[in-house]
């Protein structure tokens, strides 16, 4: 062994042996001697199962700790279970992967479904250490409004007071979401400047205090739950594996500027977009991104260079890209005319596909992105496609009984095509009434139709085989001549609506 790796992990053992020594983690180690006696006492605890090589689990580490600190002067406590030392506890609890946590009440688990970074899991905890609805008076009514990044607080004259119901039956649906209080404090409204009956929203970002608008008393739980959603995604915001969902399950559209964080003129681009994102709330979601750390991410929403700052609109529910031209300057102006160019159904989205091959030498044929309709939107076929992307263990397993699938029929081509996308590289033209989401994903297109079957079956060849024979249109029966005598074709309507 090498001087200076003697050396270094000489050092390691001895910072560790002092930071026991002195305490200085907040985690409990928990082990099959003390599991029982430290977690069933606690109405609430957060245990992590990890194993020591875990790359997820070490990056969790730093977080971990540093949430520890800061839920330990909140009475909840954090523990973690080491799986390669206690292989059989972490099997009693059902682990599978690593870090897997688990909120336990009183010893009973649930999964912990919140963020991996400190502030995400002390919010969180906190949440799941309230009631869905906490009472606030005066005395604690300044520390309440800022105890969340979201915190939505009813000011009523009574416990009973309309919409007390219906705020109390929202706060038990997003509880996991945000934090909710009432408060029938006289004094505490009045310090709050609010007149009853009121609910406001309290936030940490953008406008940090906003009232309901609308009627109070017929205030219903989805009007309620809407009002708040609406509120919770900032005007614009850095966006990471972190908060993604948010956006994700939004529905809305998602405006990316894509940035390299060490630019000193990063803030004044942000500021630029900001006036055309608040413009566009409601509607479309603006965030900014590290173009560093999410290159590959820039490429697969149509970013060819790596030329930043860059700008591009997602449809996330359709998958489909518009990227603003890399020769244009990400400037207030080009980017306020993409984004009205967009709204008013005037852009084309940006395809991705690979070149088309000069030769289709293979039994199975090789689909990409431009030809996608004329191939698989032939009517006169049957089509059966194998999305897949070259990184899928299990497409690579798959090939060999596509390709023999693809050899079973090659004598049919012209009327039954046995086909393969690179998902990842080529995209789905707009008509197609699907997107890909996992690997390897295999379609049916009947001939002279629209709709796409799934294969869910096991695949063999035999499996695929019986599913081609079962949902084929055409004769597979090589000596009986085509007949093109099927439905009138469909017309593929060329204008799409966008949102």
């Amino acid at each position: 062994m090498r001087l200076s790796s003697i050396l270094s992990s000489a050092s390691s053992l001895f910072l560790a042996s002092l930071a026991l020594a002195e305490g200085a983690s907040d985690v409990i180690d928990l082990n099959p001697s003390n599991f029982k006696s430290v977690v069933e006492p606690e109405p609430i605890i957060l245990v992590e199962f990890f194993a020591p090589w875990c790359g997820h689990c070490k990056a969790l580490a730093p977080h971990y700790e540093e949430a520890a600190t800061a839920l330990k002067e909140k009475s909840i406590k954090i523990a973690k279970v080491n799986c390669v030392d206690e292989a059989d506890l972490c099997q009693e609890h059902g682990v599978q992967g690593y870090p897997t946590l688990k909120v336990f009440r009183n010893g009973t688990p649930t999964d912990y479904t919140g963020p991996r970074k400190a502030d995400g899991i002390i919010s969180y905890m906190v949440k799941q250490s309230l009631p869905a609805v906490s009472d606030v008076k005066a005395t604690n009514l300044e520390e309440f409004q800022k105890a969340d990044k979201i915190v939505a607080l009813a000011y009523l004259s009574s416990p009973t007071e309309a919409p007390s119901a219906q705020f109390s039956a929202t706060a038990e649906k997003h509880r996991d979401d945000y934090l909710f209080g009432l408060s029938t404090d006289a004094e505490a409204a009045k310090a709050a400047g609010v007149v009853p009956p009121a609910i406001v929203l309290y936030r940490s970002f953008d406008e940090p205090q906003t009232t309901y608008p609308y009627p109070i008393a017929s205030a219903t739980v989805e009007e309620l739950e809407g009002w708040i959603k609406e509120l919770s995604v900032p005007t614009i915001d850095e966006v990471n594996a972190e908060n993604y969902m948010v956006y994700a399950q939004s529905g809305k559209p998602l405006a990316y500027v894509f940035l390299d964080p060490t630019e000193s003129h990063k803030d004044e681009i942000i500021a630029a977009v900001r006036p055309i994102a608040e413009a566009n709330r409601g509607h479309l979601n603006f965030v900014w991104i590290d173009a560093i750390k999410f290159g590959d991410h820039a490429k697969a929403l149509n970013l060819a260079e790596a030329k930043w700052p860059g700008f591009v609109i997602q449809d996330l529910g359709k998958q489909l890209k518009y990227p603003l031209d890399q020769s244009k300057e990400v400037t207030a102006e080009n980017v306020k005319e993409w984004v009205d160019l967009f709204n008013a159904g005037k852009l084309e989205p940006q395809l991705k596909s690979q070149p088309i091959p000069e030769t289709q030498s293979e039994a199975v044929y090789n689909l990409v992105g431009k030809e996608f309709e004329k191939v698989v939107l032939d009517d006169s076929k049957d089509v059966f496609v194998e999305f897949y992307a070259s990184w899928c263990g299990h497409c690579k397993r798959l090939k060999p009984t596509w390709d023999s699938l693809g050899e079973k029929y090659e004598g049919l081509k012209d009327r039954l095509v046995i086909a393969k996308m690179e998902a990842t590289e080529n995209d789905l033209p707009p008509s197609v009434p699907f997107r890909v989401s996992g690997f390897p994903t295999l379609k049916f297109k009947p001939a002279g139709a629209r709709d796409f079957l799934d294969y869910d079956g096991d695949r063999s060849l035999e499996s695929l085989i019986a599913f081609v024979e079962e949902n084929a249109k055409n004769s597979l029966d090589a000596s009986i001549p085509l007949q093109n005598e099927s439905a009138p074709p469909v017309l593929v309507d060329q204008h799409h609506d966008e949102l």
